[in-house]
């Protein structure tokens, strides 16, 4: 079988006059639909039609399922893969652009006055209209075979799956329509939301269709395939089968046995992991390589080309103040003397973790996901004639690509691409990548308890052998970090390998909420280790120590930990210090209502714990 590559429409828009209802409420009246008599005749119709929902999902301004490097160099620090992450416990910023993430993450967001704040998940519904809209009219090209329109009504049917996926992860019960709605319709343009249970229903009928409609090849440049779909199938069984289990709704068979379904047809399609047998390169080359195409493991990506997307992502990985979190960089396993990996707790070689050392002997993909120190060929990646020869970390107020935490971010960077500047980088995204189907696959199984070696060594296993790490087995020992989360020590690890795996991917925030995992984003936000008599060594440029007599305007502050240990305290000080931050299992495992909506439509009513509007 020829193994194909689904790619993201990078067309223009549709021309022809699209529907009203723009991008705002749901309750906006609508006005006239696409009804001549001219259209809806030729393939080359539903093509058009089609393009534009592409590029209406894409629109990051006002959906953010399907962002990855965003629409515009400006916009990928704002709502880009970093920022989605500070949203969780892998990442801290303080840049100005992206607080907006450090507030969820410290339970202390407050509700948008609006439904289409840039920096926030949104109430926007003109993509569902526009896919309605297609698949009320479709069927009226009937000059056109079944297969090819079933085609397009599969392109439609996935988006309208990733829209209804988006807006249950934020909002829980969100009105369900399916029709393109008229001025008529008072009962569901002024209506309740439809329960979770039944939106998710939906959901899954609405992909089912993509799976069976879409074809496994390539069928045109840069549209859907059903390995695209059965991606998206595996996500949302995962998500929601595990969120009804952790958060006691019941019913969540049904969703994780489609997970497994989907993963295991995927996994027949000749997708594979990449895998040249690099083990220090080979995980990064996946989001530092400037076309996806040529990557086996790329189910459906987003493409960025010069002179029509572009973005900036490598210029923003260098220069704000954030970085990647102490407690997600103790999660990376190391590997200790006789051969087996252990996480830091019971790592009998794991001593000491200064910056030099903290890197050594350590799963590979830490330092393919943080600069390490020591590695003079990753820290050469931030030199330019302009600035001298860094030393690294660089923390605090310290000239020339300080981070918020010590542990730089290099996942997505490219020399080469940042040196095009502004706007001009052109590396794709992978949306959906073959790894997290194997992902979903170890943890679904587990979760039915039926997670066997066999499993493990053609899911985990495989990753690990990219990166050449010792292999999972199917009794590990428990991680003492974890022994109080009541879950087996084999879900431990499966979950392990998630957070490393796909770290700054979108997923780690909806992975805690889903796992009823909330309470972890109330914990001290740490960095790297920052002993007293490293304020007076030169490597770090003359930073001073919060709450001494001479701090100055930008004192790193630390917290010294029971073994008396200290570390950065990233937010002590701010708004997102430790002592401020909550989490309240009753309201913020949802996202608030935007207050211009349900001044709109109360009958939309407030999430629970957001008050009344």
């Amino acid at each position: 079988m020829k193994k194909t590559i689904g790619k993201y429409i990078m067309a223009g828009m549709v021309a022809l006059t699209m529907t009203a209802c723009n991008d705002s409420f749901l309750d906006r009246t609508p006005t006239n639909d696409l009804n001549d008599e001219a259209y809806w005749k030729s393939a080359a119709d539903l093509e058009a039609y089609t393009n534009g929902i592409y590029n209406e999902a894409a629109n990051n301004y006002n959906y953010k399922f399907m962002v990855g490097f965003h629409n515009d160099a400006w916009s990928v620090k704002v709502t880009g893969p970093y920022t989605f992450d500070a949203m969780s416990d892998n990442f801290a910023t303080m840049d100005a652009s992206q607080t907006w993430a450090s507030a969820v993450a410290a339970g202390i967001e407050n509700k948008p006055e609006e439904y289409d704040d840039p920096s926030y998940a949104g109430w926007i519904w003109g993509l569902l209209r526009r896919i309605n809209v297609f698949m009320a009219n479709y069927e009226r090209a009937t000059g056109v075979a079944e297969m090819v329109r079933n085609r397009y009504a599969g392109e439609a049917l996935f988006f309208r799956a990733w829209f209804y996926l988006y807006m249950v992860q934020n909002y829980g019960d969100v009105p369900l329509v399916t029709r393109p709605l008229g001025t008529s319709d008072e009962d569901e343009l002024y209506g309740e939301r439809t329960p979770r249970k039944e939106v998710m229903k939906q959901v899954l009928e609405d992909i089912n269709a993509a799976c069976a409609y879409l074809p496994a090849e390539n069928w045109g440049a840069n549209r859907l395939t059903k390995g695209a779909a059965l991606a998206l199938k595996a996500r949302i069984g995962l998500y929601e089968g595990t969120y009804r289990k952790y958060h006691n709704l019941g019913d969540e068979a049904e969703f994780l046995n489609a997970c497994v379904s989907a993963c295991e047809e995927l996994m027949g399609m000749g997708y594979e992991i990449y895998n040249t047998g690099n083990p220090a390169k080979d995980y990064t080359a996946l989001f530092t390589t400037e076309d996806l195409g040529t990557i086996s493991e790329a189910i459906f990506y987003r493409k960025y080309e010069s002179g029509l997307k572009r973005h900036r992502m490598c210029g923003y990985t260098v220069n704000l103040r954030n970085g990647g979190t102490k407690d997600f960089v103790d999660d990376f396993l190391c590997v200790d003397a006789d051969g087996v990996a252990r996480p830091v707790a019971l790592s009998h070689d794991y001593s000491n973790d200064t910056p030099e050392e903290e890197f050594t002997n350590r799963d590979p993909r830490l330092s393919q996901t943080f600069l390490a120190p020591g590695n003079e060929a990753a820290k050469a990646l931030f030199e330019d004639t302009n600035h001298a020869k860094q030393i690294f970390p660089r923390i605090g107020n310290m000239n020339v690509w300080p981070t918020l935490t010590g542990y730089h971010p290099i996942k997505y960077f490219i020399r080469e691409q940042d040196k095009k500047g502004f706007n001009e980088e052109t590396h794709d995204y992978p949306l959906f990548r073959y790894a997290e189907v194997l992902l979903n696959y170890a943890e679904a199984k587990a979760e039915l308890g039926a997670c066997d070696q066999a499993v493990l060594d053609k899911t985990i296993n495989v990753l690990r052998d990219r990166v050449g790490m010792p292999h999972l087995t199917v009794n590990p020992a428990m991680d003492p970090k974890y022994a109080g989360y009541g879950i087996s020590a084999l879900l431990v690890e499966i979950r392990r390998e998630r957070r490393v795996e796909l770290s700054f991917e979108f997923l780690r925030y909806q992975d805690l909420m889903r796992w009823a995992w909330g309470d972890k984003l109330k914990e001290r936000v740490l960095g790297i280790r920052l002993e007293d008599a490293d304020f007076a060594n030169p490597r770090y440029e003359g930073i001073t120590k919060g709450g001494s007599a001479d701090a100055g305007d930008n004192p790193v502050f630390v917290f010294k930990a029971a073994d008396g240990k200290q570390y950065i305290d990233v937010y002590e000080n701010t708004n997102y210090a430790t002592a401020r931050r909550s989490f309240d299992p009753a309201k913020d495992y949802l996202r608030p209502i935007p207050i211009s909506v349900i001044s709109k439509n109360p009958s939309i009513g407030q999430n629970p714990g957001w008050g009344d509007n």
